[in-house]
Order: C-alpha cells, then sequence, then structure tokens
C-alpha cells in the first residue's frame, strides 16, 4: 500500500482507468465473438454489415485513446474482416446445397 497521498490518489485513479480499459477490451472481444457465432449460425448476411462497422468504430476509437496500439487494433480488424468475407462467399454455396437437399 501506498505511504504517500499522492500515491494513494494515483492508485485509485489508475485502478478507475484500468476498469475502464477493460470495458472496452471486452466489448470489443464480444462483438468479435458475435460475428463467430452469426458465421456458425449462417445469418452472416444478415448481421455483417451492422458487426464489422461496429467492430471498426470501436477499435479505432480505442486506438485513437491509447487503449490498444496500432497495429494490434489493425491485426483485429483484418483477423475479423478475412473471417466475415469467406464466411459471406461460401454462404450462397451453403443455401444452393440445403435448396438441393429440400427438392
Amino acid at each position: 500500500m501506498p505511504n504517500k497521498k499522492s500515491a494513494i490518489k494515483y492508485l485509485r485513479k489508475s485502478g478507475k482507468t484500468n476498469e475502464h480499459n477493460n470495458l472496452i477490451k471486452r466489448n470489443i472481444k464480444e462483438i468479435i465473438k458475435q460475428g463467430k457465432k452469426a458465421i456458425a449460425d449462417g445469418v452472416v448476411q444478415d448481421k455483417a454489415q451492422e458487426l464489422s462497422h461496429d467492430l471498426q468504430k470501436a477499435i479505432d476509437k480505442a486506438v485513437k485513446s491509447g487503449i490498444l496500439k496500432v497495429n494490434t487494433g489493425n491485426r483485429k480488424k483484418s483477423r475479423f474482416m478475412n473471417k466475415l468475407n469467406k464466411a459471406l462467399k461460401d454462404a450462397p454455396a451453403k443455401q444452393e446445397e440445403t435448396v438441393e437437399e429440400k427438392k
């Protein structure tokens, strides 16, 4: 435990800042999880635009405020978009298979 008054204040401040930063990072992870779930469920076409916009906005804000580093943010966006684009490319093929199975 700190002894000086200013050190006590800084400890209190750093705790609040840490909680705030963790909330923002958790939000980014939740958006990525939602995207993975949408890909697994096959409803990626409905949510693709919304999820990609939300993720890019959240990551750009985190990078701007210094919560994430620039390369980390770019890597997260790139990996998410690659998964999303691959799922969108595979989605029409899956729909054709289900239509053929119903016939």
